[in-house]
């Protein structure tokens, strides 16, 4: 049977799609690299990879082991896990993704806890948009991601962590909230691509591409710079209930949204996802409890929950 080590190889390899690239990643010369995978091949009596292709692909039999050395990968880690505990001289590496509208709020609200909770654990944070946090969950690049959800595929492990009303950022005020069709008849202020709230703003405010755009159109990367398009150029942006406070600089208003049909105001629900098969549920666990403890609370209004994509 295959090696542990080969197993590593293997799945850098199918990462980098580049031998010299896995052998870095690895800590080993790219020949050694290259013995290994082919003495993995000569056990198993199958090739893993094209190697007449470029980039480097899996053969139609590599794909078919991938998903079981994967599994096998996790188990692994499992038992040395379990062996360093038990000779007291495990740190666990917990790594997480959370998407651009997140990450600077909560990161700042709840490191400092999980730094005095998570002793034993060097925690990693990647700020990484939700399409890219799955595929890194899927290639075992982060252990548990945080997005705004709903996410209906089944493969994941979701929990919900806390609801957050969106609101309308606008250069003028609007006393009693604003209204949809209100709404309608102004500049929208977009994140580009990619960016979940971008595709929830389109949703909610019922913005197809072409209506998303005037006699001019701008996509911005952060909530902050759109803010400024508002200040500067009127208009509207979508910013979410907990990241207000960190635009308190901004000569605009934001405001409650209603929908001009049922009366019930947008929220997105930020929700935990993991793999199924987890080694790290105990900690993970610990993350997801001190999310909820700070940020789980009523939102005293009709709503509607709006989709990510």
């Amino acid at each position: 049977m295959i090696s542990t080590q080969q197993i590593h190889y293997i799945l850098q390899l199918y990462e980098t799609k580049n031998f010299s690239k896995a052998a870095d990643a690895c800590f080993v010369t790219q020949p050694t690299l290259s013995m290994q995978i082919k003495k993995a091949e000569e056990v198993l009596g199958f090739l893993l990879f094209d190697r007449n292709r470029s980039p480097l692909q899996l053969t139609t039999m590599g794909n078919a082991l991938l998903p079981i050395i994967k599994e096998m990968n996790v188990l692994n880690a499992a038992i040395v896990q379990l062996s360093k505990r038990a000779n007291g001289t495990y740190i666990e590496e917990l790594t997480i993704g959370i998407i651009p509208t997140i990450a600077p709020y909560l990161i700042p609200m709840l490191y400092p806890t999980w730094k005095k909770q998570l002793k034993q654990t060097r925690l990693i944070i990647k700020e990484c948009k939700t399409e890219e946090i799955l595929v890194q969950l899927e290639n075992k690049q982060l252990d548990f991601g945080i997005i705004a959800g709903p996410l209906l595929e089944t493969k994941w492990n979701t929990t919900p962590l806390y609801m957050e009303e969106l609101l309308a950022y606008t250069k003028d005020r609007f006393k009693n909230g604003i209204k949809t069709n209100q709404l309608s008849i102004q500049k929208p202020w977009l994140l580009n691509k990619g960016n979940c709230l971008r595709s929830q703003m389109m949703e909610f405010c019922t913005l197809s591409s072409a209506a998303a755009t005037n006699d001019w159109d701008f996509e911005g990367g952060n909530i902050e710079l759109l803010i400024k398009m508002v200040d500067i150029n009127g208009g509207y942006t979508l910013v979410p209930n907990y990241y207000k406070p960190l635009l308190s600089n901004g000569n605009g208003e934001f405001n409650k949204i209603t929908d001009s049909a049922t009366n019930n105001s947008p929220v997105r629900a930020i929700i935990g996802v993991q793999s199924n098969r987890n080694t790290k549920n105990i900690t993970i666990q610990k993350i997801i409890n001190s999310i909820e403890q700070l940020l789980n609370k009523p939102i005293k209004t009709n709503f509607n929950v709006i989709n990510w994509k």
